[in-house]
């Protein structure tokens, strides 16, 4: 494992970390700034925001330079995540597309889609989402009941996605569509390029633990989409999507590791302002263990994220070590959620703005992390990977 970054890497962070302090306002780097703003108004100023940094170059950091990306190492994709999550910058409105759609695209789209999808993407012009689960699925992805129905050169499309993470700002939504039969329920599925602006989709919001809306639920009622709309060979969109899945795979948890450093910072600051028993409760035996026990497990996690980097570096494929990166950080950020639940003390789950504000932020990301061992691979079925192909232990 190298726990070094070269000198290239050295300066693309000075040069970034430069950008980043000339352009992104001080104000928007403090939690506070943010919860006063309605959800729209934020979107916007992070849509615009981000919209601004791809103008400027610093958007699609190992993407080719063919498609508008800065042709950069994974190292510095890393350093990237690292240096954002360091300024507390925005988080970015387009994750899906960029992450999952855009790479996929750029491996098996067509000459038009390249062109009418990568770069609209990448400038945020076009917010994309995913419609992969469905009501009753659970976690089968396979167990698809959307249905596409060819009429002509159109699929006409009825059914329900739910739990789609930006739905009620998305533009437009890749979703696995049941278009054919098949002896297995993975065949007959087609990857489908969706208009949500199309008549005949219906978006609503889903309400979180937290008060957010996030995620929404699309309904579908014989919506028109053309067959060029296929993303991949038709009928083949399991494929497509484990293609899609895959981009992130090889992705190193160096910025979540950030994130959760800050967010420990901010929870030692508050048990040290906090009194409990007449004493501050960072002085409480239970509590400095818990915080130890916490920069361990965050140390860890960034030691194992510079191990990913280093593999995927040497071009070796990561497998199912991805799942143990998946288990770590969200177990990780569930612990950091428990610990500030217990310095915050009682009180601390009310929403609607009983905790202070400069608690609020934290409160959130930990009502948002109670989430985070079940979307993406819930923990049971990352655990079944890593016991079956890491371990060898039978199925």
């Amino acid at each position: 494992m190298d726990l070094r970054f070269s000198a290239e890497d050295e300066a693309f962070r000075a040069e970034f970390r430069a950008w980043l302090d000339e352009n992104l306002p001080a104000t928007w780097r403090d939690q506070a700034f943010w919860s006063q703003l309605s959800p729209d108004e934020a979107f916007d100023k992070r849509r615009q925001w981000e919209a601004d940094k791809a103008r400027a170059g610093w958007a699609g950091i190992h993407w080719p330079v063919e498609f508008g990306g800065r042709g950069g190492t994974a190292a510095q994709k890393a350093i990237y995540d690292e240096e954002m999550a360091r300024a507390n910058a925005p988080l970015t409105v387009n994750a899906l597309g960029l992450t999952f759609l855009a790479p996929t695209v750029m491996a098996i789209g067509t000459p038009e889609q390249k062109r009418e999808i990568i770069g609209p993407l990448l400038r945020n012009e076009v917010i994309w989402c995913q419609g992969f689960s469905e009501p009753n699925a659970g976690s089968d992805l396979a167990a698809v009941r959307t249905k596409g129905v060819t009429d002509g050169d159109e699929f006409v499309v009825s059914g329900q996605k739910i739990w789609t993470s930006s739905a009620l700002h998305a533009d437009r939504m890749f979703a696995l569509v049941r278009t054919g039969d098949g002896e297995h329920k993975h065949q007959g599925l087609s990857m489908l390029l969706v208009d949500l602006h199309s008549p005949g989709v219906d978006v609503r919001p889903l309400r979180q633990l937290s008060g957010a809306n996030d995620f929404g639920e699309v309904f579908l009622d014989d919506v028109r989409v053309p067959r060029s709309q296929v993303l991949g060979t038709e009928g083949r969109g399991w494929d497509v999507a484990m293609l899609l899945l895959s981009f992130e795979r090889g992705s190193s948890a160096i910025g979540q590791y950030t994130m959760y450093r800050n967010e420990l910072d901010e929870i030692i600051d508050l048990a040290r302002r906090t009194e409990r028993d007449g004493r501050p409760v960072a002085e409480h035996p239970v509590i400095r263990q818990r915080i130890a026990q916490a920069v361990v497990h965050l140390e860890t996690l960034r030691l194992h994220s510079l191990h990913v980097l280093t593999e995927v570096e040497r071009g070796k494929p990561l497998g199912a070590t991805s799942s143990l990166t998946k288990l770590h950080w969200s177990r990780t950020h569930q612990e950091l959620g428990e610990l500030f639940t217990d310095v915050a003390g009682a009180g601390h789950g009310l929403t609607g703005g009983a905790a202070p504000p400069q608690e609020r932020w934290l409160q959130r990301s930990w009502l948002w992390s109670r989430s985070e061992t079940i979307w993406g691979g819930s923990s049971e079925i990352q655990r079944n990977i890593v016991s079956e192909h890491l371990l060898g232990l039978p199925r």
